[in-house]
């Protein structure tokens, strides 16, 4: 009696899962759906309820006396940084510093990634890759720590030009120093999206333009460049949003005036514990970023991603 009511459930879910497999094969769009929707209701429950939670917290306030986060609506967290010199200051540092390592990044790509695509042979592609992922495998603070011997005061670079007879670059923390990291760490995260779009480009399109009379550099300007604009906005994401949220780098490479956004963030999290301030100023990059996106999605970025 036994096996014979074990023998009509499997033969219930055999018919079920036949009946399912067959409902989605006809409506493609029901499996797709079903297919986005664990993942999909993750996103939304962890990561945008999260943004939405520190956008609210924002407009909140902490308590001077008890120090307790106080939930009445007021504007005083962006009147505070709108106001204050010193949050300004940092707020443009960040933003500049992320921004002129993506342009540092974009040009010290692009030749490799054209070389990688268009000259190198299979053998030399594929080292040329493993060198340029390798660091990626690396630890982050590795690496960071290892350009801080080497920009440091008494370092590498100067001890170097110490003994060249040159004077030292005294670059160690400095803005300086930490934009010559952020290019060097974010570096691989443009050469990738760049290398995929040149790949892209049809040869013959160089062909017809070499056939029509067109020269290197306006065959680079006309053809090559239009076409790998969106991997270069890709790779844009990547290097601008890195940069912008980090606070590890200015920590151990910057000095007194490198404070990051993060860094402030951090300090009302861990040390001063105002929450809502931190999440006001934390908004700031979040809404550049999403702006940045939206731009980014226009001019078709995400196909190279």
């Amino acid at each position: 009696m036994q096996r014979s009511t074990s023998a009509v459930d499997f033969n219930a879910a055999q018919r079920f899962v036949r009946g399912a497999s067959s409902l989605l094969w006809r409506r493609p769009r029901l499996a797709a759906t079903a297919l986005l929707a664990p993942p999909m209701l993750w996103f939304v429950l962890i990561y945008l309820a999260a943004l939405g939670i520190l956008f609210l917290s924002a407009f909140w306030t902490v308590d001077d006396f008890t120090g307790e986060i106080v939930h009445r609506w007021t504007l005083v967290n962006f009147e505070t940084l709108a106001t204050s010199d010193t949050y300004r200051a940092i707020a443009g540092r960040t933003l500049g510093i992320a921004a002129l390592v993506t342009l540092t990044d974009i040009v010290l790509a692009f030749p490799c990634a054209y070389f990688m695509a268009r000259v190198a042979g299979p053998r030399l592609r594929a080292t040329l890759f493993v060198v340029m992922l390798l660091p990626i495998w690396l630890s982050y603070i590795a690496r960071v720590y290892a350009w801080r011997l080497i920009l440091a005061h008494d370092g590498v670079l100067n001890w170097t030009l110490h003994e060249l007879g040159l004077p030292g670059a005294n670059i160690g923390y400095t803005n300086t120093a930490m934009w010559l990291v952020f290019s060097y760490i974010w570096l691989p995260f443009m050469i990738t999206p760049i290398y995929a779009a040149i790949e892209r480009v049809p040869g013959s399109l160089f062909e017809a333009s070499a056939d029509l009379g067109a020269k290197g550099l306006r065959t680079f300007v006309k053809v090559t460049l239009p076409l790998v604009v969106p991997g270069i906005i890709a790779g844009s994401i990547f290097t601008f949003s890195l940069t912008m949220g980090d606070y590890i780098t200015p920590i151990l490479i910057g000095g007194p005036g490198s404070s990051f956004i993060g860094n402030v963030v951090y300090s009302n999290v861990g040390i001063a514990n105002d929450i809502p301030f931190a999440a006001a100023f934390a908004t700031i990059p979040a809404v550049v970023m999403v702006l940045y996106l939206f731009a980014a999605r226009r001019l078709g970025a995400f196909e190279m991603m």
